[in-house]
């Protein structure tokens, strides 16, 4: 059962009480019988709140609608009370801001905004790569400065810890590529055919695409992360001030190991969605795994290999510069370690899909039978 309301109406003198707590956590059980008497009181009731013990700007804004938005002609309240219905009155007096409306002016000025944004982050991961060069000739002039150790290290977390999910999904990419093709194909009677078609869709772009995008997500994140919590809690500062070269140490490491690995990642992703496609086309259209290993070779030229593990280089290499990259841009607080870990899968995501896109231009005579 709800509390009673802390409303009283004596009708025979037409004084209306408020008694007890008028705050928002006190009248939420009764707020709905309240409004209902506070209704079917008269207008020109004599109201009296020298029993309220508290009152808060929802049970103030609760009266003064009862009441009109206006004073009633006879009213008993404290000076408190008196300018907490004044602040209330004010309130509900001024008008609600209007929204601005969005002119072509505005357009402009979001465009200009959108691309000197877009101009500063181009300087900026220009600036990485020339920093990166450098870095890369002086390691060249003293060898023994290489960090192989972090490079090594990289290496681990981004090569041989993805092989799992990457193997998983490449499986699953295969079966679902050959299963559906199979559909297709048994109604021409080409059943032979599924072997091109797995061959070079994989070999040559869905499989460095699909370890692009599974790498961006799970180790581009984690490198933009790894380098915003050292920004946010000052370790590359520190580095700075021992003069110790971040670049060298944090950025290089990160760059060089994802460049070498996904060449590598892609080939094992590669033959895992073979592998899946040849056990869909046995199920499906009883193709040997023999048939299926001696057709691939005639049919898809060895040009399509070395261009997708070109393709894992080059898509290594950008994923790893733009994951630095939105990493030594965060400041010093949470919301930008979130909002540039978010910005960095995205744009390395979009900046894979447009390489491939110049790739298959640029190599669209080669390598196709």
């Amino acid at each position: 059962m709800s509390a009673p309301a802390p409303l009283h109406f004596d009708r025979q003198q037409g004084v209306a009480s408020a008694t007890g707590d008028w705050t928002l956590r006190a009248l939420q059980p009764v707020l709905r019988e309240l409004r209902a008497r506070l209704g079917a009181l008269p207008a020109d009731a004599h109201w009296t709140l020298a029993g309220v013990e508290r009152l808060d700007s929802f049970g103030a804004t609760l009266l003064w609608r009862a009441w009109g938005q206006r004073w009633p002609e006879r009213v008993e309240v404290s000076d408190e009370q008196r300018a907490l219905f004044g602040e209330v009155a004010a309130a509900a007096s001024s008008p609600l801001p209007v929204a601005p409306r969005f002119t072509v002016l505005d357009a402009v000025a979001a465009l200009g905004t959108a691309l000197l944004s877009f101009g500063a982050h181009l300087a900026d991961f220009l600036r990485l790569l020339g920093q990166l060069l450098l870095d890369l000739g002086r390691l060249l002039r003293h060898p023994h400065e290489w960090p192989l150790l972090e490079i090594s290290a990289n290496l681990h977390k981004v090569g041989v810890r993805a092989m799992p999910v990457t193997a998983l999904v490449g499986f699953l990419i295969g079966v679902v590529l050959s299963y559906l093709s199979a559909l297709q194909l048994r109604a021409f009677g080409a059943d032979i055919f599924i072997v091109n078609i797995l061959g070079l869709g994989i070999i040559r772009e869905l499989g460095p695409v699909l370890v692009s995008v599974l790498v961006a997500g799970r180790s581009g994140s984690a490198m933009t992360a790894q380098l915003g919590v050292m920004r946010v809690t000052e370790e590359s500062d520190a580095l700075a001030a021992m003069g110790i070269s971040r670049t060298i140490r944090l950025v290089l490491p990160k760059v060089a190991a994802l460049t070498l690995a996904m060449p590598l990642l892609v080939l094992w992703t590669s033959g895992m969605a073979l592998f899946g496609g040849m056990v869909s086309a046995w199920l499906q259209l009883d193709l040997s795994f023999g048939f299926f290993l001696d057709t691939l070779p005639a049919v898809v030229p060895i040009a399509n290999l070395y261009i997708g593990l070109a393709k894992g280089a080059v898509f290594g290499l950008l994923i790893a510069l733009v994951a630095c990259h939105f990493g030594l841009r965060v400041a010093p607080n949470t919301e930008s370690l979130s909002a540039n870990t978010t910005a960095s899968v995205v744009s390395a995501i979009t900046l894979v899909i447009l390489v491939d896109a110049v790739f298959a231009i640029a190599t669209r005579s080669i390598g196709v039978p």
